[in-house]
């Protein structure tokens, strides 16, 4: 019987395929491991999943509003409400670092979207970053800047805006650049001094020199490949992304709800967006190591700007152990804004960067509270 029994033939057959390599231990083992066998199996086609299939997606209903070179602004509310023209807009700003701006929107009871909206805030959009194309190599931070001046002009010249992270940055400088198109400004884990705490960008934007990042620019053909900063947010913790985020799945690939969430993030995490070299390059210079922002130096599209330019009401929400954004970084700009000191607003939050916009208990205590701050400084919100 063993002679014609495939188990007992397929070791062989498999030791010459190299493709079959990796299986040959479990065919060795016998039907006592086909259980094991049969859930690594499971396991691998769902990494390959969550490396190669799953795609960023939105999770609340929209519409593309607006295709511009740099963005398609996605516009959440009904048609009811794009028709009133007596509502103040808020608009996202997406992290525009590598990944998708679906953070904002990311699952639900996950989604920032989903917040505002339940909270009061009548018409939600959000800045949708495109990848750069090697079109957009050139693509400097006034580009986007004249982009986002194009839809607030589109959306009746005044806007709520809601800066997350490396959109914050660029949210601070439009409010500066444009102070009266903005009626509120909301900084979440945005760098605002970046010379202020330490964090893992500032250390390696201070330590490494321009021809490091100029360097990284000149092997994506011009672009920063989002590939590039993958790997380096995933060194940061080496541990938990190499090992323990496949042991985790590994343990748990027959709980659909396990591997629904997992899927959820890898669907943002794992793919993610190139940036132009251009606008990479000056973020670098002029934001991270020479701090002109927050030291009034910065030119934004031919008019020097400063955080004291930022008049409106303006809320500042940090994370107690965001390792990319410390807090400082954002509370910093505090006393330098130039909003009248009632109307700054200020959270320090538990937990991390990515749990500012995404994260549920974030979400569900402190989002509703900057909603509610956002009515009260802008009734028409």
């Amino acid at each position: 019987m063993a002679e014609n029994s495939p188990v007992a033939e397929s070791p062989g057959l498999e030791h010459s395929v190299p493709f079959f390599w990796p299986l040959a231990p479990w065919a060795e083992l016998g039907e006592e491991a086909a259980k094991t066998f049969n859930r690594s199996l499971d396991f691998a086609k769902e990494a390959e999943r969550e490396e190669f299939d799953l795609k960023p997606v939105w999770t609340t209903r929209n519409e593309i509003l607006y295709d511009l070179n740099t963005m398609q602004l996605r516009d959440f509310s009904d048609a009811a409400l794009r028709g009133d023209s007596k509502i103040v807009p808020t608009v996202i700003d997406a992290p525009y670092a590598g990944h998708h701006a679906t953070i904002a929107d990311y699952a639900k009871g996950q989604s920032l979207v989903e917040t505002l909206q339940s909270n009061g805030i009548r018409r939600v959009l959000c800045m949708d970053w495109k990848s750069a194309t090697e079109q957009m190599k050139d693509y400097n931070i006034d580009i986007y800047l004249a982009e986002i001046n194009a839809i607030v002009d589109d959306l009746g010249g005044l806007i709520n805006l809601i800066g997350l992270c490396q959109g914050g940055w660029m949210a601070a400088m439009f409010a500066a650049r444009y102070p009266h198109k903005v009626a509120t400004l909301v900084a979440a884990g945005a760098p605002l001094d970046c010379d202020a705490g330490e964090g893992f960008v500032k250390k390696i934007a201070k330590e490494q020199p321009m021809s490091f990042f100029e360097d990284l620019v000149a092997a994506g053909g011009g672009l920063m490949r989002g590939k590039f900063m993958l790997a380096g947010w995933k060194s940061m913790h080496p541990e938990e992304q190499y090992f323990k985020t496949y042991l985790d799945l590994y343990e748990n690939v027959e709980d659909p709800a396990f591997v629904k969430k997992r899927e959820d993030f890898e669907r943002w995490y794992q793919h993610p967006l190139d940036l132009p070299g251009v606008w990479y390059l000056q973020a670098i210079k002029l934001l991270f190591k020479d701090n002109q922002l927050c030291k009034g130096t910065f030119v934004a599209l031919g008019h020097r700007i400063a955080l004291s330019d930022i008049i409106c009401p303006t809320f500042l929400l940090a994370g107690e152990s965001d390792d990319i954004t410390p807090a400082p970084q954002v509370f910093a700009a505090e006393e330098k804004l130039g909003a009248p000191k009632g109307k700054i607003a200020k959270k320090l939050v538990p937990g991390g960067h990515i749990g500012l916009f995404m994260g549920s208990k974030t979400l569900k205590n402190f989002w509703p509270e900057i909603a509610g701050w956002i009515k009260r400084e802008c009734p028409d919100a």
